[in-house]
């Protein structure tokens, strides 16, 4: 969806969380997807940034779970994009200083997983999963 869409979806008040992650950049989680999913009995799982998974848990407080995967450290997210080749320096400046702006809100989240060694980090994630689906 273009931007004029994605606003008007806004403005109707279609999306449980939204937000302009980057400049010019929307992204958002439409209610109507939500419903889907859980119209087929699924749990949704929401990939997003923090300000969304924060306005997620005060939307349904109790019957959600968040986790936050920190970088080991933001010098070592550094050299990690840098080792990808993907990144133009812009970019990179700005992926790290907004890994730095979002790991001030690790205290609004259920969890905090740091992605130190990757095998550790997805069965802490699988753990804490489990644990919440068990709740029922």
């Amino acid at each position: 969806m273009n931007v004029e869409e994605f606003r008007d979806k806004i403005q109707r008040e279609d999306f449980v969380e939204w937000e302009m992650v980057y400049e010019g950049k929307y992204y958002g989680t439409l209610k109507s997807e939500l419903h889907r999913i859980w119209d087929q009995g699924k749990v949704p799982l929401l990939d997003i940034d923090v300000k969304g998974a924060i306005h997620v848990q005060k939307q349904f407080a109790g019957r959600c779970m968040s986790l936050f995967i920190q970088p080991p450290s933001v010098e070592e997210l550094k050299k990690r994009l840098e080792s990808r080749g993907t990144e133009t320096p812009e970019s990179l400046q700005a992926r790290v200083a907004k890994a730095s702006y979002e790991i001030s809100f690790t205290e609004h989240f259920d969890h905090v997983i740091v992605n130190d060694v990757l095998q550790d980090a997805c069965a802490h994630a699988e753990e804490f999963v489990q644990a919440f689906l068990a709740k029922g």
